[in-house]
């Protein structure tokens, strides 16, 4: 249901050049598996939403739910697109650049292995659980990106995998941890992503 809402997102924001910026969401799946109703939470719950923000692209990270939970680390595993970024913390959320550890936890348990960009994470402060995305928070990421590339270019290769974004959650439920990474639309999906990019693009121009 959240691919089909990502695409519909999509496919709309192409059709119509409205002045309003227009989020595409993204769910993730558990990598981790410690436990299986922890990262049942974890998908109910985690999303990220991605609009631009100028000429930048903003990552907001929301944790909606009732069960405990708290996004203490954020990362992505491409340095093609994204330069320097910034972050603005929700009411009750204190995040800083940098992680520890600098690798996504279980990043290496899928295939292609997630091998954190450097320099392209951030990090609740201390306390750490506490100051993280807790039910109810959010937390925005800016990025400003490289040279001629767009917003669509990141929706793009986050729909076809090649730009991932990971999460490590703690205290879930009574205390536990996963790690999560963003899902891709299906291949069918995905081609009709990419015709609602090239429309977006299409769209683009006849308005200039």
């Amino acid at each position: 249901m959240r691919r089909l809402a990502c695409l519909v997102a999509v496919l709309a924001w192409a059709g119509f050049s409205a002045p309003a910026a227009k989020a595409v969401t993204f769910s993730f799946y558990c990598i981790s598996n410690n436990d299986a109703a922890n990262c049942a939470t974890g998908e109910a719950q985690l999303s990220v939403d991605v609009i631009a923000s100028g000429a930048d692209v903003a990552f907001v990270f929301t944790n909606t739910g009732a069960t405990a939970s708290s996004i203490t680390a954020t990362y992505w595993d491409d340095g093609s697109l994204l330069a320097q970024g910034t972050i603005s913390n929700g009411a009750g959320v204190a995040f800083s650049t940098g992680c520890t550890p600098g690798n996504l936890p279980a990043g290496d348990s899928i295939s292609p292995a997630f091998a954190t960009t450097t320099g392209f994470c951030a990090d609740s402060d201390p306390p750490t659980q506490p100051k993280g995305v807790n039910p109810g928070e959010t937390l925005t990421v800016t990025y400003t990106l490289y040279p001629l590339k767009t917003l669509a270019d990141v929706l793009s290769e986050l729909g076809d995998g090649t730009l991932r974004i990971g999460l490590h959650v703690q205290a879930i439920g009574t205390g536990g941890s996963e790690s999560f990474v963003n899902n891709v639309p299906e291949p069918g999906t995905f081609a009709l992503l990419a015709f609602g990019l090239t429309g977006l693009a299409a769209a683009r121009r006849r308005s200039v």
